[in-house]
């Protein structure tokens, strides 16, 4: 066991070792700064404005920056339900998977335009190879589009009177070109080299060691794992995710997705300090999201390896931990970090299956989908956070008696407003939700009996993992839960929609009024946001606006089961 927890301290030093000239490396990108990808990328760069008739160097304000990632993002919706739902008969279908159905393909649509992810189908049987090509682009342009837009706000951000804050289609080539793409082309490289399929071949027959005869599914896998992981998208090629021995094939290949899922949103932190020539305040964001990361990553961890308590009073020993749903070649320790990881940020992939877990690991798991401000997705989870930076700057100034200002911008009426919508959306989607499906199934158990496999405090729980997964983009599940069904797949593809998309606009908005606001220069009265004291209020406002608005939801489900369990 000390081994699993050595490699769990090594993959987090090998993140930061990582992810701080990453942040740099970023900050050059959004501002145009040479890097050694130049000379490589320019060309590419080039060639995709001139096909779509696009002029990079157009300035753009706020309002211009949503209108072109709403539009992109409306293209991309239409081509995916045309694809999906027509699978069946057009090419690279070599196994002959069927179409989906309509209310399938759109939860599949807006999950990964969204970055979401959630997969309410089997991959290896419910989609052909043109189907997971098209979901892996998507990949990228979710990812990149969340990063464009967090470039905006680090844009807008600078101390200076302006409307004009780049130009988007900027933002979102360079994300995709010259940090997605070469990132992903390493990974790639690297699962291919341990035995993760990469063709465009069918099903392959394998004769196992009993002597029975299996057909084992393939597809480019390879790439489509690497993108999952460094754009915190978490969809999986195979129905199992990265618990697949294909998807995920032995301790270094786990090491390797375990380290990308934080790689980029901890990069953007620093690459913030970069853009703003103010690293002490990258430092205090980094402390704040670290602090609660780890008193989430902690208790985990403990848990897992402490073992089921219900397994133990059978007299049972559990020398590797709560093994249960897990993978022998990861262990306990491993599988819990990753869950903390993957639910911190809006990835969703899994190693372990979350079901299966603890249910005070379950309910870590949940509460930092519930809080969605600890590193986050990538590019988004920034934004998120900036809502809390907003908030604590505000209570901060009432408390003192200030007139609230970040970064030289007075904050007024209108930024809270829109702050305060945007902080109350995400429990709002995440309990009115759940509150529905539990009224559905409480009234007619009988008739909806196959969307729960584990009624009480655990079937409740799978409803509000479900809907927490779903509006904190995330796209993990507890796997008891039946949601291949009209219901869920339509409900749940609202709250995906609009758990991407207003907590995008609302931050890009706040950002934009600001940076169009008189500049007024720091003094004796102004509140110092990059220090330890600014970074504790923060961290408040998160545990009071977000965590607290959870704990009656959360009394009902994992917390009861935790106590039915002693």
């Amino acid at each position: 066991m000390n081994t699993e927890i050595t490699g769990v301290i090594a993959m987090f030093i090998l993140l930061l070792l990582l992810a701080i000239p990453l942040g740099r490396y970023i900050g050059k990108i959004f501002t145009n700064e040479k890097t050694w990808a130049d000379k490589i990328f320019t060309p590419l760069d080039n060639l995709f404005y001139k096909l779509s008739g696009i002029n990079s160097s157009t300035q753009m304000n706020w309002k211009q920056h949503l209108l072109a990632l709403l539009t992109i993002n409306i293209v991309w919706f239409l081509l995916s339900m045309l694809v999906l739902t027509n699978m069946s008969w057009l090419p690279l279908n070599p196994d002959g998977n069927p179409s989906m159905s309509a209310d399938l393909a759109f939860n599949t649509t807006v999950s990964f335009i969204s970055n979401t992810n959630l997969q309410h189908y089997s991959g290896e049987t419910g989609m052909s190879y043109l189907g997971q090509l098209v979901l892996m682009l998507f990949q990228f342009i979710s990812a990149g589009c969340g990063m464009a837009a967090c470039a905006v706000v680090f844009v807008a951000m600078k101390e200076r009177t302006t409307d004009q804050l780049g130009n988007f289609y900027f933002y979102f080539v360079r994300s995709c070109t010259r940090i997605l793409l070469p990132l992903s082309l390493v990974l790639a490289i690297i699962f291919l080299f341990n035995g993760t399929p990469m063709t465009f071949e069918g099903k392959d027959t394998t004769t196992t060691l009993q002597g029975d005869t299996v057909q084992v599914s393939r597809g480019p896998v390879a790439a489509f794992v690497a993108i999952k992981q460094l754009g915190t998208n978490g969809g999986g090629f195979y129905g199992p995710n990265s618990t697949h021995p294909l998807e995920n094939p032995n301790y270094f290949t786990n090491t390797v997705e375990t380290v990308a899922i934080l790689l980029i949103p901890v990069a953007m932190v620093f690459a913030l300090g970069y853009i703003l020539k103010r690293k002490k305040l990258a430092w205090v964001i980094f402390g704040v999201m670290l602090l609660g990361f780890l008193l989430l990553l902690v208790p985990s961890i403990i848990t897992e390896v402490k073992g089921n308590p219900a397994i133990t009073t059978l007299g049972i020993r559990q020398p590797m931990g709560s093994m249960e749903g897990k993978e022998v070649r990861f262990g306990a320790a491993a599988s819990a970090y990753w869950a903390i990881n993957t639910t911190c940020t809006s990835n969703g992939s899994v190693n372990a299956m979350h079901d299966s877990m603890t249910p005070a690991t379950g309910m870590f798991a949940m509460l930092g989908m519930m809080v969605n401000a600890f590193f986050g997705g990538v590019g988004v989870g920034f934004l998120n956070f900036y809502i809390f930076i907003i908030l604590a700057v505000f209570i901060s100034g009432l408390m003192v008696g200030r007139t609230p200002e970040f970064l030289g911008k007075k904050i007024e009426a209108k930024e809270m407003k829109i702050a305060m919508i945007i902080a109350l959306l995400h429990p709002f989607l995440i309990l009115v939700g759940t509150a529905i499906a539990s009224h559905i199934y409480a009234h007619n158990p009988t008739a909806y009996a196959a969307w729960l496999n584990n009624p009480g405090y655990h079937g409740f729980s799978e409803m509000l993992y479900e809907y927490t997964s779903s509006s904190a983009n995330n796209g993990s599940g507890f796997e008891g839960l039946g949601d291949n069904t009209p219901f869920w797949n339509i409900s749940c593809g609202i709250v995906i929609l609009i758990g991407r998309y207003l907590p995008i606009i609302g931050p890009v908005a706040i950002a934009g009024m600001l940076a169009n606001k008189k500049f007024v220069p720091e003094s004796a009265g102004t509140l110092k946001t990059d220090t330890g004291t600014f970074g504790l209020m923060v961290f408040a406002v998160i545990a009071i606006v977000a965590a607290l608005s959870f704990f009656p939801a959360l009394a009902l489900g994992p917390i009861a089961e935790h106590f039915s369990l002693k």
